[in-house]
């Protein structure tokens, strides 16, 4: 190992994870990075007395705040504080942050270790499906890779900062610890990637090394899922808004990208509303007298076509994203699940508070 190879503060914030928290662990544990270049940390928050106490027999430094509301941010600055570096030799220079259901290769740190020596100050990394075990976990994973392909690997193609996800991410210690702190919503992932951009710093996705995630599996865990990550939208895009003037003055082309990125619906939602206007657009052409024939075509036929046509080119657009290996029958097959995906997304929209910064917990199974 190089004298220059870096030095990883490693955090895994765990609210009631006792399912899964000791094997991803354990299997991290099994790193093939120098174990004094790296400091494992676990933040226990609500979890049982047997886990702590397994916890506490481990490489590593179990934390066990005591939050009155907890959220994965406040987790994560309470790691930061007591983490300072002058207790943890060596002085850390990167900061890793996986959820608690998150497994990773024995060489995830060594390749890691190569991204942050070329220079890369916030890195994310390929976070992939763990579990197929039901419908709604292959959707999950399917969209996943396919935001994989469009806003990570697509937007560093073509010079754009890479979209985080809230895990398997890595970032200069020393910028993270001075920007943690203000963190205030449940979307602390966009949260952070508003702040990078508004510096002006870019943020590389790592497509090789992967963090394997597992994916919900039931529909409630789905829509409290979905809700999170809504609220979060819409609470980044609140806090965007005002500076998206600047950076268009300032040419900051990844903010006012990521600004766009948050005022859209959900893919998902668009599979089922442009078909919809799709089909309700070409009945109202068949329905409506063509008395004026000029009027009826310009009006009506255009709009129809236009709908159909949209449907195309987004057909086109996901089928490119979705890697090759995900391109099967049987997968693709599990689509029938979408129509009532969609409706508890939209049952969602209602409960929608920008101002809510309480943490909505999805649960976890045991993992095998």
């Amino acid at each position: 190992m190089p004298e220059a190879a870096s030095t990883f503060l490693v955090l895994y914030p765990a609210y009631h994870e006792d399912s899964v928290i000791r094997t991803s662990v354990e299997t991290f544990l099994r790193q093939d990075y120098p174990r004094d270049r790296y400091h494992l940390a676990v933040i226990s928050d609500h979890m049982t007395e047997e886990t702590n106490s397994w916890l506490a027999t481990q490489p590593l430094t179990l934390l066990t705040p005591q939050f009155d509301k907890s959220s994965k941010a406040r987790a994560l600055q309470y790691a930061i504080n007591v983490c300072h570096p002058s207790l943890l030799n060596p002085h850390p220079s990167h900061v890793v942050i996986l959820d608690a259901d998150n497994i990773v290769a024995p060489d995830f740190l060594t390749r890691l270790n190569r991204e942050c020596l070329a220079g890369h100050r916030a890195i994310q990394c390929h976070r992939t499906a763990k579990n197929t075990d039901s419908d709604i976990a292959v959707l999950d994973g399917l969209s996943e890779e396919i935001n994989n392909s469009i806003f990570r690997r697509g937007h560093n193609r073509v010079g754009l900062s890479s979209a985080l996800i809230g895990s398997g991410m890595c970032f200069d210690f020393e910028w993270f610890s001075n920007h943690v702190d203000r963190l205030s919503t449940a979307g602390e992932d966009k949260e952070l990637e508003a702040m990078l951009l508004e510096e002006g710093i870019h943020i590389h996705y790592a497509e090789d090394i992967l963090v394997k995630d597992e994916k919900v599996s039931g529909g409630d865990n789905f829509q409290r899922q979905r809700l999170r990550w809504m609220t979060a939208q819409a609470q980044c895009l609140r806090y965007m808004l005002p500076h998206l003037p600047h950076a268009i003055i300032t040419r900051n082309i990844d903010y006012v990208d990521k600004t766009i990125q948050q005022a859209l619906i959900p893919r998902s939602m668009l599979l089922v509303a442009i078909p919809v206007m799709a089909v309700l657009a070409h009945c109202i052409q068949l329905i409506v007298p063509d008395e004026h024939p000029i009027i009826h075509y310009s009006l009506f036929t255009i709009h129809s076509m236009k709908w159909w046509l949209l449907l195309l080119a987004l057909a086109i657009a996901l089928y490119v994203a979705i890697p090759p290996r995900m391109r099967t029958r049987a997968i693709l097959s599990k689509a029938a699940a979408l129509p009532t995906l969609v409706l508890r997304m939209l049952r969602n929209i209602l409960h929608i508070k920008t101002d809510n910064t309480d943490f909505i917990h999805t649960t976890h199974g045991e993992q095998t």
